[in-house]
């Protein structure tokens, strides 16, 4: 009987994935991965970088430092703590400022955004945010974290397939 021990990867301790292959007759590059904690500490400070795709659902790996310019979108997105502590903060926007319901995936806002302040809530690892629509959300980390964020295709996506995925 094998023994196997589950570990914990970080933005500061990470290695490079790998895929085991079961009956042996498969093949490793039929296979597409990558390692979201790799791809958050070779990113910028929030730049958004998808490392899952479905039709236009995306899972995005964040590297969270600092404070993030504020988003929004017209849909709900989710936003989920890998390493570290992120607040997040919320503004209900006003109708005139809300993302077109036509457009998909979150946009980035020109500045402090304009409405009620709906307050803030702490991540930390393992816990989940809903980024509800029509409203707008800014990160917060005092040190490197890492997010996953579930969200559609939008402006905000960068594609870097050749550069993170082993095959």
């Amino acid at each position: 009987m094998n023994s196997y021990s589950t570990v914990f990867a970080s933005v500061g301790a990470y290695e490079k994935g790998h895929i085991e292959i079961v009956d042996g007759k498969d093949k490793p590059m039929h296979y597409c991965f990558s390692n979201m904690f790799e791809v958050a500490d070779k990113s910028g400070p929030y730049e958004k970088v998808a490392v899952a795709k479905n039709e236009r659902n995306l899972i995005e790996a964040i590297r969270a430092e600092g404070d993030s310019p504020w988003y929004a979108a017209s849909h709900d997105e989710f936003v989920i703590a890998m390493d570290g502590e992120v607040e997040v903060h919320f503004v209900k926007l006003a109708a005139e400022d809300r993302v077109s319901k036509d457009k998909e995936g979150n946009v980035t806002l020109p500045g402090e955004p304009k409405g009620q302040k709906m307050g803030w809530l702490v991540l930390r690892r393992g816990q989940q945010a809903i980024l509800p629509a029509d409203a707008a959300y800014q990160f917060r980390a005092r040190r490197q974290s890492v997010l996953m964020q579930q969200s559609l295709e939008g402006e905000n996506t960068n594609y870097r397939w050749k550069d993170i995925c082993l095959s």
